[in-house]
């Protein structure tokens, strides 16, 4: 073998090894419930999640300020699917009832609206800014919680996804951790 066609051997292996490091650090790696920074596609934060995975999101409402928990799992259409409502006030923004085929059941002192059924490709979430004590809740046994005060700032507002993240994402950016 020639100097001349083992350099060019070297070029080309070069190449290759340089290529799918790119393709591997920007194609996707892990899903993600994505909290996306208002209607922009940055990402301010992201819980790495799996098809049928739970999370909840946990909130204090602004006016009664108990908390009201949301329940929702992530489909296999990577979309956001709603199971379950939990609150212990009638007031404004709280459901009255269940819809058809959903569950109201009084329980421990708490509403409970079950088996709901209705999914979303993104939802709209604003932290609270006069009382800012947004949680969310994940694993298993609902094991694991943080405040989103601890990641983000009161007031913000984010539009939230499933979607893939690449590994380069992944290492630079904000993963929400317990």
């Amino acid at each position: 073998m020639s100097a001349l066609n083992r350099k060019q051997w070297c070029f080309i292996t070069i190449i290759i090894l340089s290529l799918s490091c790119l393709i591997a650090f920007f194609a996707p790696f892990k899903t993600a419930l994505i909290f996306y920074k208002e209607n922009t596609e940055q990402i301010a934060m992201f819980l790495p999640l799996d098809e049928g995975d739970a999370f909840q999101h946990i909130f204090t409402h602004s006016i009664h300020l108990t908390d009201v928990v949301e329940k929702y799992e992530v489909t296999h259409k990577n979309t956001i699917q709603q199971t379950e409502i939990i609150y212990e006030e009638f007031a404004i923004g709280m459901p009255a009832n269940a819809q058809e085929g959903e569950a109201f059941t009084y329980e421990d002192g708490k509403y409970h609206i079950k088996n709901i059924n209705q999914t979303f490709d993104q939802i709209k979430l604003r932290n609270g800014k006069v009382v800012s004590e947004n949680r969310l809740v994940w694993g298993n046994n609902a094991q694991y919680q943080v405040y989103l005060n601890d990641y983000v700032q009161p007031g913000a507002w984010f539009t939230l996804q499933i979607d893939d993240v690449t590994l380069w994402q992944y290492l630079k950016g904000v993963r929400v951790h317990e």
